[in-house]
């Protein structure tokens, strides 16, 4: 299975999502000096869940991150992380 895929599957059966999107950003690392050349080392997530209601940015973060620990101390070098509530998602467009 795919990074990617790992990466989705998790956070759906953490968070129950109302939407949820894994970009594989590794090819803009491509031959920079920490990149492991895997293809699978950069990704950005934005998960919509009502989990997120009344949590800090910090504290979204830290869930996801929590949710993601063994792949974070592997194969997966950066991930930049956006969590949202409906509310916020609907207002965000």
């Amino acid at each position: 299975m795919s990074a990617e895929q790992t990466i989705r599957e998790k956070l759906t059966a953490a968070f129950t999502p109302d939407a949820i999107q894994v970009v594989n950003e590794s090819h803009h690392h491509a031959g920079h000096a920490s990149s492991p050349g895997t293809g699978e080392s950069h990704f950005s997530v934005r998960v919509v869940s009502p989990a997120f209601a009344g949590k800090s940015r910090l504290e979204r973060h830290r869930m996801v991150n929590a949710v993601l620990a063994d792949e974070l101390s592997g194969k997966i070098h950066a991930l930049a992380v956006t969590a949202l509530t409906p509310d916020e998602a609907a207002k965000a467009g």
